[in-house]
């Protein structure tokens, strides 16, 4: 889906209010995460590369917000793929 931010999905799809945008900068894709219900986390948190969200889900020990769910890179490799860009590998091309 896409709107003014960017292409995005819903990592939780019983939660409409919360998109996951995403884009490829460079040869890395990037997510950032948007809540309709909390204005100031788009402006507070740039854009993420798939690299750091691994990193971070490494150190993940549950709790609510699940990374592994939430940044779907299958899901941003087709969201990139539709658009036009070249995607490659784990994200990078």
């Amino acid at each position: 889906m896409k709107d003014k931010r960017g292409f995005y999905y819903y990592p939780f799809p019983q939660n409409k209010k919360i998109r996951m945008y995403v884009r490829k900068a460079g040869s890395e894709i990037c997510f950032r995460l948007w809540n309709s219900d909390d204005s100031k986390l788009w402006e507070e948190h740039g854009w993420v590369p798939y690299d750091a969200v691994k990193q971070a889900a490494g150190m993940y020990r549950g709790g609510s917000f699940d990374p592994h769910k939430a940044y779907d890179m299958d899901i941003a490799k087709t969201l990139i793929k539709e658009q036009g860009g070249k995607v490659t590998g784990s994200g990078q091309s």
